[in-house]
């Protein structure tokens, strides 16, 4: 392509609402252009980057049997409300009426929509396990959209569920998604540090968020000099100079920004929605979820 038909809108100046240095860097080199509060462009150099990094997670997960699949971002209300959620989200969830005032929501996650979408499918242990995962657009009605593309409204996303039979099978995929999300996080230069966390708005059994330190992160992390423990503050209680759970060494903490997050379901949906399987025995049960 020729130089003069590429187009790069280069700044001079950051945004005056730009706080944070990447966001200062990327309005300024070009990449993306605030449309909205928590909502960008992006334009074509830093969509380059985004294909990029989509090519790193496809190579990682492909590879180590997972699915790729592309679900609605738009979701009825009665899927939600199987699962029990529709209430209790909170003010984050984008929700709106079509023109027969039929109630829906812009999808910030889509635990609901996967597991409608294959428990049909999933009647037997023969068919499991199962890896299914998207790259798409999210949507979250954060109160204050800050920190550039870290916290918007509308974000691209990479979600992976996983559909198994035991609690040991989905064991082995938590360990396997720990190990292709360190791999991406290392190809895609970051250098992360895998925390306990809670569960949180999505829930099951227990949850891991993969952090980088950094000075303008939102969450607090308490981790020991001496051992490899860390957690989010939230989740641990932990402060600085406390003593470690794990080796008694001594607690620091430092902030970090969250890029990833992995959640042992079990299940808390499977449950809810129907989505039942026949094991060897000839016994129903249900499918247990990552």
């Amino acid at each position: 392509m020729k130089q003069s038909l590429l187009f790069v809108p280069t700044l001079k100046e950051a945004p005056k609402d730009a706080e944070v240095k990447s966001h200062k860097l990327m309005a300024r080199a070009g990449l993306i252009k605030q449309t909205a509060s928590g909502i960008y462009t992006y334009l074509p150099l830093g969509y380059r980057v985004i294909k990029k990094i989509e090519t790193i997670i496809r190579e990682e997960l492909d590879s180590r049997g997972c699915s790729e699949l592309l679900m609605p971002a738009l979701q009825p209300k009665d899927l939600w409300e199987e699962s029990g959620r529709w209430d209790k989200y909170g003010p984050e969830l984008m929700r709106l009426q079509d023109r027969k005032e039929r109630d829906f929501c812009l999808g910030p996650t889509h635990e609901e929509v996967v597991t409608a979408a294959v428990r049909d499918y999933i009647n037997s242990y023969k068919k499991l396990p199962l890896a299914l995962y998207q790259i798409q657009t999210k949507f979250r009605d954060e109160m204050r959209p800050r920190f550039g593309l870290m916290r918007g409204r509308e974000f691209i996303m990479k979600d992976l569920y996983t559909f198994s039979e035991s609690k040991e099978d989905l064991d082995y995929w938590y360990q396997a998604m720990t190990e292709a999300y360190t791999a991406i996080f290392k190809r895609s230069g970051l250098e992360t540090r895998i925390v306990s966390s809670d569960t949180g708005q999505i829930g099951g059994d227990e949850a891991d968020e993969f952090m980088v330190m950094s000075e303008v992160g939102e969450d607090t992390i308490s981790y020991c000099e001496s051992c490899d423990y860390a957690a989010n503050q939230e989740f641990s209680g932990l402060k600085d100079g406390d003593s470690c759970p794990k080796c008694q060494g001594t607690i620091r903490t430092a902030k970090g920004i969250e890029v990833g997050n992995i959640f042992k379901l079990g299940t808390k949906y499977s449950v809810s929605m129907n989505a039942y399987f026949t094991d060897k025995d000839g016994t129903q049960k249900p499918v247990i979820m990552g």
